[in-house]
């Protein structure tokens, strides 16, 4: 797909967002990201999704589809991978303040390359196992999008969670995982994602871990 069609197609995505304007600035380093992935990926295998138009739907508008339940200004992406949800979100929030976790080199080298590419100054790649991690500061939120169950995810974040809020990216209602939850994890809410052009469930699980 040509260069203008994705950028009308990520236009027209950010519309319907709802809580974003297609702002030019926004739109042109989204596709920046995208083209920088696209490159990194024929080497690095940073993702199974290469065609552009489906990156656009399945990684930018996927990832920004969560922005009305981001809180506060620091927020953790544990195992962020090629940097979904945190780049998105990093590029459409400034005041945000995003920690890239990932334990793979090769991730974090690239996203490493996208903050200095892209001059995203709010975005810190760091290469570490999400149970080892100990940083100085705390966290409003904890986002993932990649990590399987969400029993293993605010397992691996207990740590780290304190007051902060749990945000699990999953595709269908998760009934099963929500029930095998332990107790010192409580359920605030199930939002029902929607995002343009894509024709699967999202779902987004809000937690927080009990004192």
């Amino acid at each position: 797909m040509p260069e203008p069609s994705l950028a009308a197609l990520l236009r027209v995505g950010l519309n319907d967002l709802g809580g974003l304007n297609a702002d030019p600035v926004l739109t042109q380093k989204l596709l920046d990201y995208l083209a920088l992935l696209g490159r990194w990926n024929r080497t690095y295998n940073l993702t199974a999704v290469r065609d552009p138009a489906e990156m656009i739907t399945r990684h930018l508008l996927d990832s920004l589809s969560v922005l009305p339940w981001v809180p506060g200004q620091r927020l953790l992406d544990a195992g962020t991978g090629a940097g979904l949800p945190g780049v998105p979100l990093a590029l459409a929030r400034p005041d945000l303040d995003v920690t890239l976790l990932d334990s793979s080199g090769k991730k974090v080298r690239f996203l490493s390359h996208v903050r200095r590419e892209l001059g995203l100054q709010n975005a810190h790649p760091v290469q570490a196992r999400l149970e080892d991690y100990d940083p100085s500061n705390g966290f409003d939120a904890i986002i993932s999008r990649a990590l399987a169950g969400l029993a293993s995810f605010a397992g691996a974040v207990r740590h780290l969670a304190g007051t902060a809020r749990l945000l699990a990216m999953k595709g269908r209602y998760p009934a099963s995982e929500l029930d095998e939850l332990p107790d010192w994890v409580s359920v605030r809410a199930v939002e029902k994602l929607d995002v343009p052009g894509l024709q699967e469930d999202r779902h987004l699980v809000i937690m927080s871990v009990n004192p």
